[in-house]
């Protein structure tokens, strides 16, 4: 069987819903030093936009109402988000600095933990939770 995929898309990839497309790519810029690959733009609103970290594909999202979606932000919706993404990074400290500065929420401060990664945690201006880490020690 052959691979369905595009070349550039992994088996599994979020995709969210946000208020804004156009300022969730910017604070995904900023905060946590996603690029973005593609942006598609009808009539100047965003409807879709992909974003990649460390060369790799690995968000997603459009704004609410996108293609007729009722789907809202765990932020519009008043609810915690019950799913959270765990992404490694370089240096936890700095991204935390980095994201907090521009906006994120710090719901733990990075410190090193019993399974063995430095982490910390974040909440988006959408409500959505990411947790950084890196491993403390190299692994074997």
């Amino acid at each position: 069987m052959s691979d369905p995929r595009p070349s550039h898309v992994p088996w599994l990839t979020p995709y969210l819903t946000v208020r804004d497309a156009r300022a969730a790519a910017t604070f995904y810029a900023q905060a946590f030093g996603f690029t973005v690959h593609d942006i598609v733009d009808d009539d100047g609103a965003v409807m879709h936009v992909e974003m990649f970290y460390q060369g790799q594909l690995i968000l997603m999202f459009a704004p609410e109402g996108a293609f007729g979606s009722t789907a809202r932000t765990p932020r519009t919706s008043g609810v915690e988000a019950p799913q959270s993404f765990y992404v490694y990074t370089e240096d936890v400290d700095a991204l935390y600095a980095r994201a907090t500065a521009a906006g994120a929420k710090g719901l733990m401060p990075p410190s090193d933990q019993f399974w063995g990664d430095r982490f910390c945690q974040l909440e988006d201006p959408d409500g959505y939770r990411w947790g950084f880490a890196r491993p403390i020690a190299p692994r074997s």
